[in-house]
């Protein structure tokens, strides 16, 4: 059981604090030192080249630091400050209209930027306050900021999504395309819920009546437009461009920078100290998520070289009830894992081992990387590691308490689950199929 056991031993280490990329590299290395041959590390340059390489395998990785580029320099433009501010005067006065105000900024600043942390920050700082000063209950301000915010892994262009189309070997187009119903689904639920717990606690999420009672309706509705029309063009064009074939996600990824370094010229908030920092801050991010893969290429060779990979896919192969025993099984594997491991560590280290499996079974890909996403969204809201919930309690006012934003999520968590089980019961409700299409 050496194969198995190195997972244990870098899931152990990890508890421990150390540097994800570097731990699972140095395990890597030291299993296969220790029970394989250590002339197998010859490899390692190899597996590198072949992930990051210019032999075709690797171009794909190149749309994420500049969707990550593209994101930061929309979110310096304050474009969630001018968005929260229209739809506040928008839905206003209607009961929970703050809270679906934030819920279709988010969904906005997830096609937009595609970072989870940068649009739970931003709503935090500028929704949370708003919220709480009219009266709402710090759960449903705190969960509705939180489930919004988390948006960006499923909306596309996402981060996520990329490196699922790279691990699972399918077009990243494909995926951006099966991405979309789910999304605007879980966009639709967010809103339901929201609406139903304000009618059943009207003291929670009050109506603001006196929002926008200075001005016609008329002038909001325009007002509103203004602010959402630039960004929304700006998403239909980088989809767009994938969509109909007219660009590569690489290609559209270049076109996304430039579109919103257009944007931030067209609000007046652009400056080269601004572009300084926002390409500082993508080149930490990105060396971040490519670090973890390589750390994880090289824990994966040593899983594979010590017996690992062939166990775990016997084992897998295993399960009672075949393709649907798998499935419930590797959903449930990566909801615990997301209680303690960030979505970039499941999707290098989990995913690869199951791949072969997934093709054995004749598992539709593009649904089954779908189904992953889904449920690493979740990963950002559950307890105690739930990145999400870091990055509100950092930003928000000292009377809001950890405990109150973990009841908060809990009820979008529940959602966002019931949504994962209609996908893998229902894929034809999403226009997907679970079945690996024919060659033929």
């Amino acid at each position: 059981m050496i194969g198995v056991s190195i997972f244990v031993v870098a899931l152990l280490v990890l508890l421990f604090g150390y540097p994800v990329a570097f731990t699972f590299a140095g395990i890597g290395i030291a299993f296969v030192v220790l029970f394989a041959d250590p002339n197998q590390l010859a490899q390692i340059p190899y597996r590198i080249y072949s992930n990051m390489g210019d032999n075709g395998e690797g171009l794909v990785l190149m749309a994420v630091p500049l969707f990550i580029f593209m994101g930061i320099i929309l979110q310096r433009t304050k474009l969630a400050e001018q968005l929260l501010e229209s739809m506040g005067q928008l839905f206003g006065s209607v009961r929970g209209g703050l809270a679906i105000s934030t819920v279709l900024v988010g969904a906005l600043l997830a096609a937009s930027t595609g970072v989870v942390g940068a649009s739970v920050v931003a709503m935090g700082l500028i929704s949370l306050p708003v919220m709480l000063r009219h009266g709402y209950q710090t759960e449903i301000a705190s969960g509705t900021i939180l489930a919004s915010g988390t948006l960006g892994q499923i909306i596309p262009p996402s981060i996520v999504l990329i490196i699922l189309a790279d691990v699972l070997s399918v077009p990243v187009g494909d995926l951006f395309r099966a991405a979309l119903a789910p999304g605007l689904v879980l966009i639709g639920c967010y809103i339901g819920y929201v609406l139903i717990y304000s009618w059943l606690n009207p003291q929670a999420a009050p109506a603001i009546r006196e929002q926008g009672s200075s001005q016609p309706r008329g002038k909001i509705i325009i007002s509103a437009l203004i602010a959402v029309i630039p960004p929304l063009a700006l998403i239909l064009i980088v989809l767009g461009s994938i969509f109909n074939a007219v660009a590569t996600p690489t290609e559209s990824s270049a076109l996304g920078c430039v579109g919103a370094i257009m944007l931030a010229i067209l609000y007046r908030k652009f400056s080269f100290r601004m572009l300084w920092e926002s390409a500082h801050e993508t080149v930490k991010i990105t060396a971040m998520v490519f670090a973890v893969l390589l750390g994880a290429s090289i824990f994966s060779m040593g899983f594979s070289y010590t017996g690992g990979e062939h166990q775990v896919e016997q084992l897998l192969l295993a399960i009672p009830g075949e393709k649907w025993g798998f499935l419930i099984a590797i959903m449930l594997l990566i909801t615990l894992l997301g209680f303690f491991l960030d979505y970039i560590e499941i999707s290098y280290i989990v995913l690869p081992l199951v791949y072969a499996v997934v093709v054995e079974l004749g598992i539709n890909q593009v649904w089954f990387a779908i189904l992953v996403a889904m449920n690493l969204q979740t990963s950002f809201l559950t307890p105690p590691f739930g990145f999400a919930l870091f990055y509100l309690k950092g930003v928000a006012p000292p009377e809001v308490k950890t405990t109150q934003i973990y009841r908060g999520a809990v009820p979008f968590i529940i959602i966002q689950l019931i949504v994962l089980i209609t996908m893998l019961v229902f894929p034809e409700w999403y226009g997907m199929s679970s079945e690996q299409p024919s060659l033929w």
